[in-house]
């Protein structure tokens, strides 16, 4: 990440916190890391999916991750529709 990375409009002073090295940040508030905290998440399943051509352009535009959006999408909206 560089200072002009961020997208999205921060007040944050990102100069400055690249400048720090891990020396200079206080983590003793912070719980320990375990492994678990680094296990993966939920298995995927795998399915074959039809869609518009300009919804996987659009998808695919947004960056490297655009499956990882993909399934965010799909989930927000199973989540928004749960119950009805």
């Amino acid at each position: 990440m560089n200072a002009s990375s961020p997208k999205i409009s921060s007040k944050t002073n990102w100069e400055k916190v690249l400048s720090k090295s891990d020396e200079d940040i206080d983590f003793s508030d912070s719980p320990e890391l375990t492994a678990a905290d680094f296990a993966l998440g939920q298995p995927l399943s795998t399915l074959t999916l039809e869609v518009e051509p300009e919804v996987l352009a659009w998808f695919r535009a947004q960056g490297a991750d655009a499956n990882a959006k993909m399934r965010a999408a799909l989930r927000i909206y199973a989540q928004a529709h749960q119950g009805k």
